[in-house]
């Protein structure tokens, strides 16, 4: 804190040296021999003759800078007996280490007495410690976050070689509400870890050749596993039950417009198309990435 004059002796009680009263009203205050100047005359206790004097122009002294003076001169068989200054009264001062507890503080100093109990909003914040010097950092940072699953437990029908959108019309959870429409959008740009699963159960008259699941991104595909069921042969019993289908992948997200969605598509020996069910598409922001 800045001051226009003076600086106010904080907290600072001291006990001028002995003044010998002689023929005049002027004394000149010093501790240790060496000049003082109090706050005011309000801050100043003087006694004379046994008698503590009342401060002020109408009472028995005024100071000016380091010189006391009283309403009219002593004489020699007058006794000051004490001056004390009693410096800045209203300022504590520097604390002792150590005395200053919790109790004494504002609601909204740090202190860690509150407890959150609650996963911490995207915008509160921790103090963290850069080279040395404290800074705020929001939560967001410390969180895998927008986050988000989806699933659909009834049937699509999917046809005969075609790449077909999946999807997913229930949320298990959506930390953002980044989700809609079978489709993610973050809100926070980063690199983001995404999974996805579906269940294909084609009938004895639908048995699967192969079956491809991808993860596309902004329309393009960006992530995907192909089952071939002709591998290690070529008769219409490859991949007659049920068989599950999963790709995931890490992807870059501007934040802003991205958007990621699940396509599937498969070829059958009926060539009917088929139906994929159980399926399952989450995505999460790794942390620091």
């Amino acid at each position: 804190m800045a001051y226009i004059g003076k600086t106010p002796i904080v907290g600072n009680f001291q006990k001028c040296d002995s003044l010998n009263a002689s023929a005049t009203a002027d004394y000149t205050l010093q501790v240790s021999s060496t000049n003082v100047v109090p706050e005011s005359v309000n801050h100043m206790i003087v006694s004379l003759n046994g008698v503590i004097q009342e401060p002020g122009a109408t009472g028995g002294f005024t100071v000016s800078g380091s010189t006391l003076s009283f309403a009219s001169a002593l004489t020699s068989n007058d006794s000051i007996d004490f001056v004390i200054l009693l410096g800045n009264v209203l300022d504590i001062g520097t604390p002792s280490d150590a005395t200053v507890t919790n109790a004494k503080l504002a609601q909204d100093i740090i202190s860690g007495e509150t407890e959150l109990a609650a996963i911490p909003d995207t915008t509160d914040e921790f103090l963290i410690s850069n080279a040395g010097v404290l800074n705020r950092i929001d939560a967001q940072f410390f969180q895998n976050t927008p986050a988000f699953e989806a699933y659909l437990a009834t049937a699509q029908s999917v046809s005969e070689d075609t790449v077909t959108k999946l999807t997913f019309t229930s949320e298990t959870f959506d930390s953002d509400g980044c989700f809609a429409s079978s489709t993610f959008t973050p809100t926070t740009a980063g690199k983001y870890f995404f999974y996805t699963k579906v269940t294909t159960n084609p009938s004895a008259y639908e048995n699967e050749r192969n079956s491809n699941i991808k993860i596309y991104k902004n329309g393009g595909d960006v992530s995907q596993y192909l089952t071939d069921f002709m591998t290690g042969g070529n008769t219409n019993t490859d991949g007659a039950t049920a068989t599950t289908h999963v790709t995931h992948g890490i992807i870059d997200m501007n934040g802003s417009s991205d958007y990621i969605e699940v396509y599937f598509s498969m070829n059958t020996w009926s060539d009917s198309g088929s139906t994929v069910q159980n399926k399952v598409f989450g995505a999460y922001k790794i942390i620091g990435a």
